[in-house]
């Protein structure tokens, strides 16, 4: 029987141990070794694209199975690649093969599985051209760049009925599935606003400046998409590529596409809203410095659900928590409000900032192994982060960063006044006032400073597109550099 034939037996049983985690005597969550197949011939290979930071929890992960191989290593830094690799080696016994190009990897029709974890502006290309080459897919967060190709790569995934899992893990932890659950039960009440935060310290990158790339990584693989424009950043921390690329617009979308959309996602997931908002409006500055980064450290962004509201909040400059959580989500409701400041679920209270009970139960590879369930039921409703759900949360990101270029530079006074109409649950005026004290609190002059006020931008969920907005729509994708191209609708 062929390869992928022989798996098919395991359809109605692997992976049950896998999504009923057992616990030890000691409470620590035993799930790394469950659900596994004990037969050499249902191993399946992986390629891991992307081994520098994240991609690290992804090699670890498959090279730590029995039922997993890590056969390829894919990355552009020829450093990291080989020692990667080493590795890897060191961990399963069978050394990778490691290539610069993810294409050299595609034509192998023996690579079962590829988990991405490259910069956010190749993430729906690998996806899609791994799809279409026969292999499921396990893509970080954001799974897009842009709005567009987002939706291109759920296609893919339904054309090719592909399993293909967005990294947004906290949809599989045990303790922030009950957390969300009791949320949604009516139990703090009619839930009208969720809101994200991400108060995570950024400190300046250092001057605009360009900056030769070593000999060791291929900077045209790198750029793919992107244009093959020169690196202008030189982080001592980080060098001239990595990392940093989070703060520039061709190749990230600023914290929103960084940490907020773990945020947005569990907001949403909160919320029960199932599609994109009917209008996204932001506010912001890269402000307390200047530096080499593009995207704001510092900003607002409204999603408008008609009856209720997803406000996210960035700070990059030193600040305090806000009601328990630095990086999280508050769900407010009208009983009671719920605090998630994890990826393992949360604590409610009552109207009076009393506890009630807390969940907290929850590690990544709960998430790796739920995506391992479905690639051998072959059901996509096995996911707990199929492909369109991370589209999804990936795009609210997007809408909000659109709004924010699409603005100008306004005073406090002028950006108060077009608070009052916009259509929120949220008090607006309170979260400015917030904001406005943070600032000031780091030694910005409000008074000689002027923030960036972005449109508000009525969307149209069903086609995903801003109704009668030429100017707006055009940022909804971007101009790829060939032939690193993303398909249109329809052409995947």
């Amino acid at each position: 029987m062929a390869r992928r034939n022989r798996r098919q037996f395991l359809k109605d049983s692997m992976f049950v141990a896998a999504s009923a985690a057992m616990s030890s005597s000691s409470g620590r969550v035993l799930f790394a070794q469950e659900g596994q197949s004990k037969s050499a011939n249902e191993k399946l290979n992986v390629a891991v694209v992307g081994v520098n930071g994240r991609g690290g929890s992804h090699y670890r992960f498959y090279s730590g199975r029995k039922d997993t191989v890590v056969s390829y290593v894919v990355d552009v830094d020829n450093k990291i690649g080989n020692n990667r690799a080493v590795e890897i080696e060191k961990r399963q016994g069978i050394k990778p093969k490691f290539v610069e190009d993810i294409r050299q990897m595609l034509d192998d029709k023996s690579v079962d599985v590829v988990s991405i974890a490259t910069p956010n502006h190749w993430h729906s290309l690998m996806a899609i051209w791994s799809m279409q080459a026969g292999k499921d897919v396990y893509v970080e967060k954001p799974v897009s760049h842009n709005v567009s190709e987002g939706r291109r790569a759920v296609e893919a995934a339904r054309k090719y009925q592909k399993i293909c899992q967005a990294g947004t893990q906290s949809r599989s932890n045990p303790g922030m599935i009950k957390f969300i659950e009791y949320v949604r039960s009516g139990r703090i009440g009619d839930v009208k606003v969720a809101r994200g935060l991400c108060y995570k310290l950024r400190p300046s990158i250092g001057p605009r400046e360009e900056t030769k790339v070593p000999s060791y990584i291929n900077y045209d693989l790198w750029c793919g998409p992107a244009p093959m424009a020169p690196s202008t950043r030189n982080n001592p921390k980080n060098g001239p590529v990595h990392y940093d690329w989070h703060w520039f617009w061709d190749y990230g979308n600023g914290d929103l596409g960084n940490q907020g959309i773990h945020q947005m996602d569990i907001s949403r997931w909160g919320l029960g809203a199932k599609e994109l908002c009917r209008a996204a409006f932001s506010y912001g500055g890269r402000l307390g410095y200047e530096d080499a980064g593009e995207t704001p450290n510092t900003q607002v962004v409204t999603h408008d659900y008609g009856d209720r509201t997803l406000v996210f909040e960035v700070r990059g400059l030193k600040t305090d928590k806000y009601r328990g959580a630095g990086v999280g989500v508050i769900f407010e409701g009208t009983d009671g409000y719920a605090v998630s400041p994890n990826y393992n679920g949360g604590v409610i209270y009552d109207k009076d900032g009393k506890e009630v009970t807390k969940f907290d139960q929850g590690d990544d590879d709960f998430h790796f192994a739920n995506f391992l369930k479905a690639v051998r039921s072959r059901a996509m409703s096995d996911l707990n982060a199929d492909i369109e759900e991370g589209h999804l949360s990936s795009a609210l990101c997007h809408l909000g960063n659109i709004s924010y270029r699409l603005g100008s530079p306004q005073s406090a006074d002028d950006l108060d006044k077009a608070l009052a109409t916009l259509h929120t649950s949220d008090n607006a005026k309170d979260t400015l006032e917030r904001t406005l004290a943070h600032l000031k609190d780091n030694g910005v002059d409000m008074a000689a400073t002027k923030l960036q006020v972005g449109p508000v931008l009525p969307f149209d969920p069903a086609t995903e597109t801003f109704p009668g907005n030429d100017k707006a729509n055009t940022m909804l994708t971007r101009e790829y550099r060939k032939p690193f191209v993303v398909p249109p609708a329809g052409q995947v």
